[in-house]
């Protein structure tokens, strides 16, 4: 799959780097030419020297072949602009932003955007959101069977009930992360724009649900 990827600091020449040695295809950004050295000699990635929400510039990284678009520069509205134009002009479905201020965060993920604030970065996290099945164990029993993990839902997600993910995953929803807070499922809560559902799962069984959630929902 095509990467792009806006920003060669730390994160984004980490996240470049990752993508790259998992046999993807990346395109790198960034308004600095220097910057391309945090690559190092071994990355065999695209690199564009241009502003990252430029329509020309993006077209140049591959964006209108991309299946996911990485927004992680030092600036906020630069990160947004980016990843709104990446969603909205050019139609990459899996999009995240770096957002430095977490109350600014929670205003994007109303944008269905989903963020990665500073105080909880890691590349992995950004990895996780931009990925096809990637689902991330976040708390597992002692036994080593029964996981809580992050389950990405497709789109066509938003609307349905709670209930459905767990009639047809098989799991159970512990918790939901909207617009940037906990919240405990109650009866008849319904998927929506920008939710992280957690469920709870037996370990063995997180593929199968990871291929579920990512695919539309089975009709009723």
């Amino acid at each position: 799959m095509h990467f792009v990827i806006m920003g060669c600091g730390r994160v984004g020449s980490t996240l470049a780097r990752t993508l790259g040695r998992a046999g993807h295809d990346v395109a790198v950004i960034d308004s600095e030419a220097s910057a391309f050295r945090r690559l190092g000699t071994e990355f065999e990635g695209q690199t564009v020297t241009g502003i990252g929400f430029d329509r020309d510039t993006l077209v140049a990284a591959g964006i209108k072949e991309a299946y996911a678009f990485a927004a992680v520069s030092s600036g906020d509205n630069s990160n947004i602009l980016a990843a709104r134009v990446a969603r909205e002009t050019f139609g990459v479905e899996h999009v995240a932003a770096r957002i430095y201020d977490p109350q600014r965060a929670m205003v994007y993920q109303r944008l269905g955007i989903p963020t990665v604030a500073t105080v909880r970065w890691t590349s992995d996290q950004m990895i996780q959101r931009l990925l096809p099945q990637g689902a991330m164990p976040e708390l597992t029993d002692p036994s080593g069977k029964i996981v809580i993990a992050e389950v990405p839902l497709a789109p066509a997600w938003i609307g349905r009930p709670l209930s459905a993910v767990e009639e047809q995953t098989g799991g159970r929803v512990a918790y939901v992360t909207r617009l940037g807070e906990g919240a405990i499922p109650t009866p008849g809560m319904v998927v929506q724009q920008g939710d992280l559902v957690h469920l709870s799962v037996r370990r063995d069984e997180l593929a199968r649900v990871e291929r579920i959630c990512d695919q539309p929902p089975a009709p009723v």
